[in-house]
């Protein structure tokens, strides 16, 4: 894969029926799905402590496979952006028109993401601004703007530089009151590092964990770079090279990544809670090595069917399936019940309970997961079998 291969095709004339086939891929949208089922999976269960290990996040360096879910989903918009974006352009939309929208639609999702973190109670002293949609909004925003203002190159540039700056911002900068980390405070210590600073110094007693939060502002940096991973890999996938030779790239590229991400870690620890340069890194690694197979399987193999349908039911409507998945916290976690003992207990305590009863620990709270993976299958199956897809 040569910057040239890529840069060739950006704007270049193309066909309606090969711009038509490329608006969307049937793998792509697969994975969306994968990725989905495995946020629902990996944010109900029943018992976090007692769970299985890859569906809980590590809780500070280190990767688990639950980790790799949320810049899987980054790395497919930044692929989504070009698919969506080139058709538009070739339907004689202009840059500004379409920018104009990408920025309603990211203050659309902004805002949607900070009503779900305030459901059900809304307290307005601990309201939470940032989070996982939040950051998608902003990703979506910047990348799209680099793509229809920057050529290749510049795609480059501003992924090194994120990668490369936020480095520097977090080795090299001194935390007010704290020190210079690596010499005043050891590197990436949780509370004591630039991240967790600045998180606290503008939304204080507003954070997901009290005194951080693992969607901050300046760890939304390498974020984006992982979001223009996305854009070069869709630009790849839209050059004139055969569909062999664009699987084996992304094979090769995304075998590159996990490579690098995992020396960069011996100095920039992998770390989702501040998406470290390293995670951005080796997260995209992974997601280019899983598209690869998946887009070898599907658009090269052909092989479809069936299996693809209950993937497609949540890749299809992703961005429901999201506010569904902050939404059924409510009922789980705030509603309650009398338990046998008497005790007041939580609707997911109950549930899990009943699990317990035939099962471990950790199988009873793998079941509570499975089961509200079902249960949000089941209602994206209406939308998906009445042909009603939502998008902002």
């Amino acid at each position: 894969m040569t910057i040239a291969d890529i840069t060739s095709m950006k704007g270049a004339p193309r066909s309606a029926e090969t711009a038509r086939r490329s608006s969307r891929l049937l793998s792509v949208d697969v994975f969306r799905g994968i990725a989905v089922a495995g946020m629902l999976l990996v944010d109900y269960p029943g018992d976090e402590s007692a769970g299985y290990w890859p569906i809980r996040h590590s809780p500070w360096n280190g990767w688990t496979p639950a980790d790799l879910i949320f810049p899987s989903f980054v790395f497919l918009m930044g692929i989504s952006i070009v698919l969506s974006f080139s058709t538009r352009l070739q339907r004689g939309e202009t840059r500004r028109q379409i920018a104009f929208h990408a920025a309603k639609r990211s203050l659309i999702l902004f805002a949607v993401g900070v009503f779900l973190n305030g459901v059900p109670e809304f307290p307005l002293a601990t309201w939470r601004i940032e989070g996982v949609v939040q950051r998608i909004a902003i990703c979506y925003l910047i990348a799209g703007v680099l793509f229809l203002w920057t050529d290749t190159r510049g795609i480059i540039v501003a992924m090194v530089a994120c990668l490369l700056g936020y480095w520097a911002l977090m080795r090299l900068v001194p935390v007010p009151g704290i020190g210079l980390p690596g010499r005043d405070v050891p590197f990436l210590v949780p509370d004591l590092n630039l991240n967790d600073w600045i998180d606290r110094a503008l939304f204080s007693g507003r954070l997901y964990n009290k005194t951080r939060d693992p969607e901050g502002v300046l760890s939304t940096i390498p974020a984006i770079a992982t979001a223009l991973a996305g854009l070069l890999t869709g630009l790849w996938l839209r050059t004139e090279r055969t569909s062999r030779v664009k699987a084996v790239g992304m094979l090769a590229m995304g075998a590159g990544g996990l490579v690098i991400g995992v020396v960069w870690s011996r100095w920039f620890p992998i770390n989702k809670n501040l998406w470290t340069s390293s995670f951005a890194v080796y997260t995209a690694g992974f997601a280019l090595v899983v598209l690869a197979l998946l887009y070898w399987m599907i658009e090269i193999r052909r092989w479809r069917g069936a299996w693809t349908i209950p993937l497609l039911v949540f890749g299809m409507n992703a961005i429901v399936a999201f506010c569904f998945d902050e939404l059924l916290w409510a009922p789980l976690f705030y509603g309650h019940l009398r338990g046998a003992d008497g005790t007041v207990i939580t609707i997911q305590q109950y549930l899990n309970g009943q699990f317990m009863k035939f099962a471990s620990p950790a199988n009873a709270s793998l079941l509570f997961a499975v089961s509200a993976v079902l249960f949000c299958w089941a209602l994206m199956w209406l939308l998906y079998r009445k042909r009603i897809f939502v998008k902002i």
